[in-house]
């Protein structure tokens, strides 16, 4: 028997003199969800603000959709960067530390009672969504379906190699946290046609991921960036964000596919490159049915096949979304 069988906590062991000297040291997990939790995160594509029923009820074409994406627990992102790490929270205590085994809907209208009771301005449904629902998620918002706080349709897509595509082109990187005294809702512009190009913006992407046409991704994220300036501008600029946002975003917009921040107030800047861009991380998708597992040899198998994905793939290889999950 191996001394790594025989002894799980041992961490040395030598011969001196013939004889044995161990070394023992504490268990220390090699899983980091351990750390910070098997909660999933997540993280919100174009159209956000569209769950937002002071939003969606100036949509003359409802629904307005959005885009979330489940991700596994594979580092802890800063707080405050719009990456719903406060509803994670709330959820990690509430149902300690993991997920419960229930219809996802009913779970979601759970958190959100549990995040909200007594906030002035509510956290979006898509927040809970996102933490909950595997895999690339559409939610279309419609102020005439429960007050447009939950969207009335939600379609989700599990393909792995969906999946595995939007890690490889989606980077990023870290750039603000929203500071302490921070809103974006002091100034409102809610602009109808605006308001329309956002929830189209979230059609978009999520047609681009299908697809998985990075160029019309990217230009979703384009287009959602300039719904929010227009709309909530203090989503981008703000007497308290000593960050130049908007040239930030303008250099990647410029250089790359497209680029969105995660959250008003910056948090990370979401890239949509074929390449590498500098400095960026990569998320792992969780997807329906599959353990939470830290997936680096197919990344690697992905980023050296890279170089011969560049484009949209081919329509033959385009999947149908799986059975469309609707929200109740």
């Amino acid at each position: 028997m191996s001394v790594s069988k025989a002894y799980s906590n041992c961490a040395v062991k030598s011969l001196a003199h013939h004889a044995e000297v161990i070394v023992m040291k504490p268990h220390i997990s090699h899983d980091i969800a351990d750390v910070i939790s098997a909660i999933p995160n997540r993280v919100a594509l174009a159209g956000g603000w569209i769950d937002q029923p002071f939003v969606s009820r100036h949509n003359p074409t409802p629904p307005g959709s959005m885009v979330v994406v489940a991700l596994e627990p594979t580092f802890r992102f800063m707080d405050r960067a719009g990456f719903a790490t406060g509803t994670r929270y709330v959820a990690i205590k509430h149902w300690n530390g993991r997920l419960p085994d229930r219809e996802p809907a009913d779970l979601v209208k759970e958190l959100y009672a549990a995040e909200n009771e007594g906030k002035a301005d509510p956290a979006g449904s898509q927040d809970m969504i996102g933490l909950i629902y595997p895999g690339v998620n559409r939610l279309d918002y419609d102020i005439r379906h429960e007050g447009g706080v939950f969207p009335c349709y939600i379609e989700s897509n599990n393909n792995p190699d969906t999946a595995c595509w939007l890690e490889r082109v989606l980077h990023l990187l870290p750039v603000n946290q929203r500071p302490e005294g921070y809103s974006p809702l002091g100034e409102k512009h809610l602009d109808s046609e605006w308001i329309r190009r956002l929830g189209q913006s979230g059609k978009d992407c999520y047609d681009a991921i299908l697809r998985r046409d990075a160029p019309t991704l990217g230009a979703s994220f384009n287009e959602c960036m300039m719904c929010w300036e227009a709309i909530l501008p203090h989503t981008v600029r703000h007497p308290t964000v000593a960050v130049d946002l908007l040239r930030i975003l303008g250099h990647y917009q410029a250089n790359y596919l497209g680029a969105m921040y995660s959250g008003c107030g910056g948090g990370y800047l979401l890239v949509v490159a074929e390449g590498e861009v500098p400095g960026a991380l990569h998320v792992q998708v969780r997807i329906a049915g599959e353990v939470s597992i830290l997936r680096e040899p197919r990344q690697r198998v992905l980023r050296a096949q890279a170089a011969a994905e560049r484009g949209p793939a081919p329509t033959s290889k385009h999947e149908p979304p799986r059975k469309a999950m609707r929200g109740k």
